[in-house]
Formats: C-alpha cells, structure tokens, sequence
C-alpha cells in the first residue's frame, strides 16, 4: 500500500532499477534493463546502504549513492582467511584461484571459502565476501512502492 506523501518508507516494497559498481568503475550489480530489484525496505534482502540511499525517493526519481563497507558487505576481515595444508583439501577438487569451496564446520554448518592462494604445501581460503572493505557507487531509480 502506497503511503499518502509518494516517498519510499521503511517497510514499504519497492522496485528498484540500479546499478552497483567499485570506484574504479568495475560493475558488480546491473538490471537497468528487464526486471526491477524488488524488496521490502529494512528487511535485510539487500545491503543496508541501497535500502538507506531509497528511503524518501519518489517514483521516477533517480539518484547515485556512495556506499561505505559498513552499509554493504562489511569490513574486510583477516580472521576470515585462512592457510591450510593442501593434503586436507580432497583430490578430487582442482584448485584454481577464485575457485569456491564449501567447507564443513566441527558444529555441522557449512561455509562458502574462495581459494585465494596455492603454494606447494599451502593453500589460502578466504571466508570474506569478495566485495567485502569496498566502497560501491550506487546508481538507482526508483520505480514503483507497491
């Protein structure tokens, strides 16, 4: 339900055309085209910093938003990486850098790693999202409240 002033409010759904890239320009997110993102502003769907940046938008509006790493995929943390022996990884599994690995915790839980390293006996794993510590640009048009 649409609220009586036409901004976008904390818990209203919204749609959503944008694009999110690095400062260097690199794209990390597109659908400018085709479908609009829709989510539920404050339900946590999305990084923080693009529900904050549509809060008080209006249909049709447009406009760029700088995103901390605290308002998108968090800080980048050492203790997420990790160096292990290379005979602890399986066989079977070809290591590549930038390759994904799921890995079994003791408690039973599964996380997904990126292999960011190969050397003779060690292999790196890091746990941090890849855009974790980086700074996005937000380019956003508010399409719709529903």
């Amino acid at each position: 339900m649409k609220n009586h002033e036409g901004q976008a409010r904390s818990r209203d759904t919204v749609q959503v055309f944008c694009t999110g890239k690095l400062k260097d320009g690199t794209i990390i997110q597109e659908n400018s085209t085709g479908e609009p993102l829709e989510f539920m502003i404050g339900a946590g769907k999305v990084i923080k910093g693009l529900e904050r940046a549509v809060l008080g938008m209006v249909p049709g509006e447009k406009k760029t938003a700088e995103i901390s790493p605290e308002n998108g995929y968090g800080p980048y943390r050492e203790a997420l990486v990790a160096e292990v022996d290379r005979d602890r990884i399986p066989d079977n599994i070809e290591l590549m850098v930038g390759r994904k690995l799921q890995i079994r915790q003791k408690d039973g839980s599964s996380d997904i790693v990126r292999i960011t390293g190969i050397a003779d006996s060690i292999v790196t794993l890091d746990a941090n999202h890849p855009l974790a510590g980086k700074d996005l640009i937000y380019d956003i048009e508010l399409k719709a409240i529903l």
